[in-house]
């Protein structure tokens, strides 16, 4: 079936199936591939057969972990599947509430709230903290739902440079005495590197802006309990204004929060529209969170060899000649420089029982294409070893190292 009309859509539409097309024809397209079922955090099942898995999120391999599977099932016996709708008319449990507490206690915070996705989470806060007239301060590799966040509220929306503290007190004198909101990952999806969150609070203190942090990717991989970035440089657990988390990554289920101070959440709950708007998680989903937020407290030796296991693989890859950018999380990007060689890497090691997956332009920049390897604690060394072999071997096979 063809496009309805031959205008400026149809071509963007068309420009981008042909591209799909191009690396299709060439076994270079390796996109919504078959995963079929997952075999203990560290392998995965695609098309049947079994691979290394290192694209996965769940950084302390808590996906299927027994407590937290149990946690879901007694909701779902208890609930059932779903809600009776929105948060704010008939759509809030028991569960929800001791969800956000726990997520309180967690982050250290008076209060918490959660969302339908982490996605959301960002687009409606940021959308609901700032308006017109007020100034938004974002680095420049945040994550797509931040940057959304920040178009939408109608804010003067401005970057600095990547983890860049000149810029970013630059950007600040800019903004004069408006009302200001400076955001940015505490650790950053493609790159894998943190935040410099004592200097980010020391401008944020000295030009009296608000600051939140999205922590996706440092809960339950910063800091010595897990906590995330505070606890990771040592500094009061009242640094960060608004502290942004989702439920899709180490906590392993579906959901985004944000976790302040009594105020702030309650402002949330009567001013973000993804609240006003939007279902409430789901039963299962919000137990399986809770849980997940206890498991990491109970069990702190998978943060333990979460690093270990991070620090031999970035060092590895390092020492076999690829650059991994400034990285020191489970996040790992091996440059491979052209978006048609990394395509050409993640075939060369998924012929090999190595699943991992590309990341291309748009997503980094042009000649910035790379492998986004992740490390869990449900790898052994003797996995990592492997996968580094692999690795390194299609590096010189296709002359990136």
């Amino acid at each position: 079936m063809s496009l309805k009309y031959n205008d400026a859509i149809a071509k963007r539409a068309m420009a981008m199936n042909e591209r799909v097309r191009n690396y299709q024809e060439n076994d270079l397209y390796y996109l919504n591939l078959p995963i079929t079922e997952f075999l203990g955090g560290s392998k995965v099942l695609v098309g049947g057969r079994e691979m290394g898995m290192y694209a996965s999120y769940s950084y302390l391999g808590l996906i299927g972990h027994e407590r937290i599977n149990e946690a879901a099932i007694k909701a779902v016996e208890k609930y059932g599947t779903g809600t009776h709708g929105v948060r704010l008319l008939a759509g809030t449990l028991d569960l929800h509430e001791e969800l956000e507490e726990t997520i309180a206690n967690f982050k250290h915070t008076e209060a918490a709230i959660s969302y339908s996705s982490g996605y959301v989470t960002n687009l409606t806060v940021v959308s609901a903290l700032v308006r017109k007239g007020d100034w938004v301060i974002s680095d420049k590799l945040n994550h797509a739902s931040i940057v959304d966040g920040c178009h939408m509220s109608g804010a003067k929306f401005t970057r600095f440079n990547h983890n860049d503290m000149d810029h970013l007190e630059v950007r600040l004198q800019q903004a004069g005495n408006a009302a200001k909101l400076v955001i940015a990952d505490s650790v950053f999806s493609m790159d894998g590197d943190v935040i410099d969150l004592p200097k980010v609070s020391e401008l944020c203190k000295k030009y009296n802006a608000w600051l939140m942090i999205d922590e996706a990717h440092s809960v339950g991989v910063l800091g010595e309990t897990g906590t995330g970035i505070e606890e990771h440089f040592g500094m009061p657990y009242d640094t960060i204004d608004i502290k942004m988390g989702t439920m899709s990554k180490t906590i392993p289920s579906v959901g985004g929060y944000v976790a302040a101070n009594k105020e702030l959440i309650n402002y949330f709950r009567h001013a973000s529209r993804a609240y006003i708007f939007s279902a409430a998680v789901p039963p299962a989903q919000a137990a399986a969170s809770n849980e997940a937020f206890k498991v990491i407290l109970d069990e702190p030796w998978r943060i333990e060899k979460l690093r270990k296991n991070a620090d031999q693989f970035i060092n590895g890859i390092k020492a076999l000649g690829f650059d991994t950018l400034q990285t020191e999380t489970a996040v790992v990007p091996v440059i491979c420089g052209a978006d048609e060689v990394a395509y050409a890497m993640t075939r060369e090691a998924h012929k090999r029982g190595f699943f991992v997956l590309p990341v291309v332009s748009p997503a980094v920049g042009e000649g910035l294409a790379r492998l986004r390897a992740t490390v869990t604690s449900a790898h052994e060394s003797d996995d990592i070893a492997k996968a580094m072999a692999v690795i390194g071997d299609a590096g010189k096979k296709l002359g990136v190292i």
